[in-house]
């Protein structure tokens, strides 16, 4: 895997004899898939519909000061129309191959001093400032991206990040409808998401399986005071059946030892305690009860309902992470 770097990329990529001779094994299928790369290594989907391409970059009302964050750049379509309404770009590419072709696309141009392209795995790459994240997104890294983005500091103003369609749905869901989920509330609790429109796999080279859709995602600031790690460690017992009852998730395999554990470590950093004949069990109960959550379901609990059961739970000292 190529090293994250913050270098400029300026000279061509020049393939080794072991990959070139590899590639000429592959066949006439590889090229079928895409003449110039094999893209669907890196779960990378060229966009090649120009309309499609300054709508994205539309979308993010780009202002002439603004430092912009690439991820996924490829040869450059969205990119060389970000260039041309953005003070800079920072393209962060897995493939360097990609970003050779995208260096020669702005070569000598104006715009060559305006990018800066780092070769790497986005997700272990140092991120720098940026005001605005634009990204045709490898489909393998959705998720990681989302969430890298809005834990990112200092918080940027807008993202405009394209998705394979049922994971931006799920983003955007509501309580109570079928995708709404511990991804929907996690990213919800922490960022104004909209679906901002759909896009056909026609417009891709290759063309994907699935369709895909854009979505805005505007981190909301400042962050609720609430740890991520707490309010998902609730989301993953509540939503891993999210028809079923809160009570019953609780009882699931695991969970309440996993609880326990936890409220033990907190009683003895915070010096509380714990009588001989504490039942934790019904401690649990007792929360969800007082709550009136008990025989709740997640699929139809919003942020409010989340929230108040977190808070209820840390103040009887039970912790999720």
């Amino acid at each position: 895997m190529p090293r994250a770097t913050s270098d400029r990329f300026t000279r061509a990529h020049q393939p080794s004899a072991k990959t070139k001779s590899s590639s000429e094994a592959s066949g006439s299928s590889a090229g079928a898939r895409n003449p110039i790369f094999n893209t669907e290594r890196f779960g990378q989907h060229i966009l090649k519909n120009p309309q499609t391409a300054q709508s994205i970059v539309d979308t993010a009302n780009l202002r002439p000061t603004d430092k912009v964050l690439e991820v996924g750049p490829g040869t450059g379509n969205l990119t060389v129309r970000i260039l041309e309404k953005a003070k800079h770009v920072t393209a962060v590419e897995m493939d360097p191959r990609m970003a050779a072709e995208l260096t020669k696309r702005v070569q000598g141009k104006p715009e060559q001093r305006k990018l800066e392209i780092m070769i790497g795995d986005f997700v272990k790459a140092t991120l720098p400032y940026f005001d605005v994240c634009i990204s045709n997104t490898p489909y393998q890294i959705s998720s990681p991206l989302v969430f890298r983005l809005l834990s990112h500091r200092p918080l940027f103003r807008v993202a405009v990040l394209m998705f394979q369609r049922e994971f931006a749905t799920r983003l955007v869901a509501t309580p109570g409808s079928a995708l709404w989920s511990r991804l929907s509330a996690n990213v919800q609790l922490y960022s104004k998401v909209d679906l901002v429109m759909h896009v056909s796999k026609n417009n891709f080279r290759p063309p994907p399986k699935v369709e895909s859709s854009v979505v805005r995602i505007v981190p909301r600031d400042p962050p609720p005071p609430v740890e991520f790690a707490e309010f998902d460690g609730l989301g993953r017992i509540i939503f891993g059946r999210r028809n079923k009852t809160i009570h019953a998730n609780f009882q699931a395999k695991g969970v309440m030892e996993m609880l326990e554990s936890n409220w033990k470590t907190w009683a003895s950093v915070n010096n509380v305690m714990i009588e001989d004949d504490m039942n934790f069990k019904q401690k649990v109960e007792q929360v969800l009860e007082e709550t009136g959550f008990s025989e709740s379901r997640a699929a139809k609990m919003d942020l409010n309902d989340l929230l108040k059961l977190l808070s209820a739970f840390h103040e009887a000292g039970i912790h999720f992470a």
